[in-house]
């Protein structure tokens, strides 16, 4: 009976050693994840290809002046509705400093796709490819289009939809616009957070 009741307390132990120690293993083996770059903060750096295979860093595409980076995709009807607003803006704002770059995070859209789609619709700003969705889950993109603007140090000062306008028709309100002409003024952005409208970014 002794020796029953001595194994019952190794075995006890034992368990109640195992447990923590399998739990802490569980933890540092599980990928450690990070909070959406809130507004006012100063967006990380990372690394993504383009279309054609060539990969950017954040830091080497962005503006003197500020950088906007557009969640887009090859087959959202809405994202396509922009796509001239989109390429308009890059044209209009690379010369005062600011550059435009797009990212595709949709798993069904391949880079080869996203890449014709580019050539097809005339889009010429880089177009990056987030095959594992980590850019799109740092900045907690949801849709597409949706944009987020860095000023020059990188900082991000709004997030949201470009305009008010799912078609182009009507457009009524600039949002992307009026925050950008804010940042070239040294002025604070009016509406930095304004609900994005679209379709659901696909993600794996």
């Amino acid at each position: 009976m002794k020796k029953l009741s001595a194994l019952a307390v190794l075995l006890a132990l034992s368990f109640a050693v195992a447990a923590p120690a399998a739990r802490a293993t569980k933890t540092a083996d599980a990928p450690e994840v990070k909070a959406p770059v809130a507004l006012g903060e100063v967006a990380p750096d990372f690394t993504l290809p383009d279309a054609g295979g060539r990969r950017h860093t954040l830091a080497s595409l962005k503006g003197k002046s500020g950088t906007v980076l557009i969640f887009v995709a090859t087959k959202c009807p809405v994202s396509n509705a922009y796509n001239a607003r989109m390429q308009k803006l890059a044209e209009e704002f690379r010369a005062r400093g600011v550059n435009v770059v797009g990212i595709n995070s949709n798993v069904g859209e391949p880079a080869a796709e996203v890449r014709r789609h580019a050539a097809e619709k005339g889009l010429t700003f880089t177009i990056l490819k987030d095959a594992g969705n980590q850019v799109a889950d740092r900045f907690d993109a949801q849709v597409t289009p949706e944009a987020f603007l860095l000023d020059a140090w990188g900082k991000l000062v709004y997030r949201g939809r470009i305009d008010n306008s799912r078609s182009g028709d009507s457009v009524s309100s600039t949002e992307l616009r009026d925050a950008i002409e804010a940042v070239l003024a040294g002025r604070a952005v009016e509406k930095p957070s304004v609900k994005a409208f679209g379709c659901s970014i696909k993600r794996g």
